[in-house]
């Protein structure tokens, strides 16, 4: 899916010469946020892809070993799934393979529609 941002799209283009494995990782991990939220949008920054309703809400990030999903407000959000982080708000997930995330998409799903209700309060 082609973004309207022009950073994104460089990102994007780059993370696939680079690193095949954590593009095809991050990008179907935008997917699922694409698929799962409406009016949603995106945009560079800090180096990763912020998404936001009507506030940010978290992102997409690359390192060296995994992508992390991060969620601004992770602590409100009621999962099966380990989020990762100690931190007052924040917390991540880390997905190493397409396997990861394609075992994980259900509850990835579950996570977004939670955020969606927190966004709309």
């Amino acid at each position: 899916m082609k973004s309207k941002d022009e950073q994104i799209e460089k990102f994007l283009a780059e993370l696939k010469v680079k690193d095949s494995d954590k593009y095809e990782v991050l990008t179907n991990l935008r997917s699922v946020v694409f698929t799962s939220i409406s009016n949603l949008s995106e945009t560079f920054k800090y180096g990763g892809i912020l998404f936001s309703i009507n506030d940010s809400f978290g992102g997409l990030y690359v390192s060296k070993q995994h992508v992390s999903f991060e969620f601004t407000y992770g602590y409100k959000l009621d999962t099966e799934l380990a989020l990762e982080g100690d931190g007052k708000y924040r917390r991540h997930l880390k997905f190493r393979t397409l396997d990861e995330v394609n075992q994980s998409k259900a509850k990835i799903k579950l996570l977004l529609l939670q955020i969606e209700k927190i966004d709309a309060e």
